[in-house]
């Protein structure tokens, strides 16, 4: 299990994400667009350089849904390699079953 604190540090981080998600979105097509000119385009790295670190999607780690472990995780069931082997054994994946030879 990993600490309760360093879980709810990654939801904070997840839902400052979504709440910066749009402006980020915004000034980062503003600063790549060829289009504008250079002062503008420079203007919209700045603003963006002063938005919270934690706002940008790069800096959230994916975790396990159920302990909150953050290595050996699966995207596509959002779970740990420890915790799909468990859940496995048990038959609570479906189409995965125990090997034995």
């Amino acid at each position: 299990m990993a600490k309760v604190s360093s879980v709810e540090k990654n939801n904070r981080r997840k839902r400052m994400v979504k709440r910066f998600a749009s402006a980020r979105a915004k000034l980062k097509a503003m600063a790549k667009d060829q289009a504008l000119r250079p002062e503008e385009r420079f203007a919209a790295r700045l603003k963006l350089a002063e938005l919270p670190r934690n706002s940008a999607a790069v800096r959230v780690r994916n975790r396990c849904e159920l302990t909150g472990r953050a290595r050996g995780y699966y995207r596509k069931l959002r779970v740990s390699r420890l915790m799909l082997r468990e859940l496995a054994a048990y038959g609570l994946v479906p189409g995965m079953v125990k090997s034995s030879w």
